[in-house]
């Protein structure tokens, strides 16, 4: 088999683990169900993947690039090159379940965030490294803002990357609850932006 077969074979099964956890939480994803939805053995599920956990991650993994090419596509379209405002203004705002493509990612993250609370030693061994790049990103755009005169002086840039990705997290949690709206959400989000982008004298 060629690389690019046993590449897209991978794939395969990790977007129907992907698809799983979207509709059905990855409790329900065992080997024999993500066979069955990949349109697979389960002897060839196991070849790819010896352990669940190897399956987990590699979906994990390929979850993050998704959201990553989300974010990059929202960034691109906030300027050319866009200001720290808008970088994290398009970043947020990618995140919140507005449309189908984010509130699927968001449910998929959810099923992992789940996960982890059952399966404490996930997060032991493979830590939260994505968000945490992000919020140290965010941090950083938000420090140049400062630097350039848009946020206060005396606001702490690593608070507050911390603080809007939290309630970014939990905006979006109350959207697929039902709490709100995309739309509301969103707004929510952009008032409390619009707080941090204003200087003191302002």
């Amino acid at each position: 088999m060629s690389k690019v077969d046993h590449e897209e074979r991978r794939t395969q099964i990790a977007e129907a683990l992907l698809r799983i956890a979207d509709s059905q939480g990855l409790q329900a994803a065992s080997m024999r169900v993500v066979a069955a939805e990949a349109g697979v053995s389960l002897r060839l599920v196991q070849y790819y993947f010896h352990t669940k956990e190897e399956l987990l991650m590699d979906g994990l993994a390929r979850l993050g690039v998704q959201l990553q090419a989300r974010m990059s596509a929202w960034i691109a379209a906030a300027g050319s090159p866009p200001t720290p405002r808008g970088t994290v203004t398009a970043i947020l705002s990618s995140v919140l379940p507005t449309d189908a493509e984010s509130r699927r990612i968001t449910r998929t993250w959810s099923a992992y965030y789940t996960l982890v609370l059952t399966e404490p030693a996930l997060a032991e061994r493979h830590g939260t490294a994505h968000a945490d790049l992000l919020e140290s990103f965010l941090a950083k755009q938000i420090r140049a803002a400062q630097e350039a005169g848009d946020v206060a002086p005396g606001r702490d840039p690593v608070l507050a990357a911390a603080g809007l990705l939290a309630m970014t997290n939990g905006l979006g949690s109350s959207v697929l609850g039902g709490q709100r709206t995309g739309e509301a959400a969103l707004a929510i989000l952009t008032h409390h932006l619009a707080e941090l982008f204003t200087p003191e004298d302002q």
